[in-house]
């Protein structure tokens, strides 16, 4: 009979509250003991030196190492990057078209043949000490699922600690296009690990893409990009994903393979895996370590635990300063998203916040998906407005006013001043 996956967070907390987990690629005095799982509080944080600097600058030069056209009216070029224009999505349903989707790289997109390519799984975690290879062929004679996910980036609406809260955070200056949603089909990460071998053992993988190893501002080489699942995490939706809206995946978003992980943060669904470590210990990189965590005053010394589910936020399809004519009717049109669940209400104000009304919803609540929804507005008098959104989920989570700071700018929440001019 299968072991409960709480019985491995548990043992996988045990694990990390006594030390016992192996770093890849980390100084010992940089690792963080677990903060909180299995409803448990915080333990001794181990102190961290000062977080790697992250990603660079926004720049309006065209994006190194992106494959595909990045359009004008589509995109905003951030370094590496390209982030989508909400605008750009109006009218183009709820799934994210493959060429309307941001791009979230640290390096350069490889090109990768998927006749060669090759899936290594391998750990001390397996029941087999020799690593089992698995080509593309091997993993579509598994049975295909699919899943409607957003991907978003833990990033995403970055640029409003700054611009709306007047506090400097490091980091790409996200607005809120740092997210898609797509139909994703492939194989259930579950499968393979148990066709390759996995054992009670396990607590921990370690997914590993083939894009080039990723250089800090600073000089320091942090390999291959790289980040631990728990076991729990892995065995439940995660998707090892090889076409996108029904379409072999495109090499900006991983090509010939990825790991879809619905719901959390971005960087825990890997592009263009090449090997998954299942280990008998929970496993460091610097991606759960210098990265990905809440560091600043609000939070402990060595930092929050490892970020896991994205949060909350509202996002309307429209123009920044939009140019509206007065005495003419409006439809206001946008999307919504959560982490946590489904949302199930979006309330719009036109008035900056004084008064609000519920937004139309066009489909039911959806895990690990968006939601798109509408309202009408007739402003008479010309001047500038705020327009707010803010949704709530099926948790009972509302947006709120603020979002705490943490000084590189992950989770962003708070509802967005969205401002419009009535001409």
């Amino acid at each position: 009979m299968p072991r409960p996956e709480s019985s491995y967070d548990r043992r996988r907390l045990r694990q990390w509250l006594a030390g016992d987990a192996r770093a890849d690629g980390v100084a010992r005095r940089d690792l963080l003991k677990l903060l909180a799982a299995a409803g448990l509080t915080t333990a001794a944080p181990v102190a961290l030196g000062t977080p790697a600097a992250a990603a660079a600058a926004a720049t309006t030069v065209a994006a190194p190492g992106i494959v595909k056209p990045l359009p004008d009216d589509w995109f905003t070029i951030r370094g590496t990057n390209a982030e989508t224009k909400f605008p750009s999505l109006a009218g183009t349903g709820y799934h994210t078209p493959i060429d309307h989707f941001f791009v979230r790289n640290h390096t350069s997109t490889p090109i990768l043949d998927a006749r060669t390519w090759k899936l290594t799984v391998w750990g001390d975690g397996l029941a087999r000490e020799e690593p089992v290879e698995f080509g593309l062929d091997d993993l579509k004679r598994f049975p295909a699922t699919t899943r409607t996910a957003f991907v978003e980036c833990a990033g995403n609406g970055r640029s409003f600690f700054t611009t709306q809260q007047g506090q400097s955070v490091t980091g790409t200056a996200w607005t809120l296009g740092a997210i898609g949603t797509a139909r994703w089909k492939g194989v259930r990460l579950a499968e393979v690990l148990r066709a390759a071998g996995l054992t009670r053992r396990a607590v921990d993988v370690m997914p590993r893409g083939l894009d080039a190893e990723y250089v800090t501002a600073d000089g320091a080489n942090l390999g291959h990009v790289r980040r631990p699942l728990p076991l729990s995490k892995a065995l439940d939706d995660v998707l090892l994903a090889y076409e996108m809206n029904g379409e072999e995946l495109p090499p900006d978003h991983g090509h010939p393979v990825r790991l879809l992980v619905p719901s959390w943060v971005g960087i825990s669904s890997i592009k263009w895996l090449g090997d998954i470590e299942v280990a008998a210990q929970p496993l460091y990189s610097p991606w759960n370590t210098d990265f990905y965590r809440l560091f600043g005053d609000a939070y402990p010394e060595g930092g929050s635990a490892s970020l896991t589910h994205q949060t909350l936020k509202s996002a309307f399809e429209l123009a920044w300063n939009a140019s509206l004519p007065a005495g003419a009717d409006h439809r206001l049109t946008g999307r919504s998203w959560s982490g946590a669940g489904g949302v199930v209400r979006v309330e719009v104000s036109t008035d900056g916040g004084t008064t609000w009304r519920r937004a139309r919803l066009y489909a039911a609540p959806r895990r690990a998906g968006w939601i798109r929804w509408s309202t009408d507005w007739r402003p008479t008098t010309p001047g500038t407005y705020t327009l707010l959104a803010r949704a709530t989920d099926t948790t009972g989570r509302r947006q709120p006013e603020t979002t705490v700071l943490n000084t590189q700018g992950y989770l962003f929440d708070a509802v967005v001043r969205h401002p419009v001019q009535v001409v």
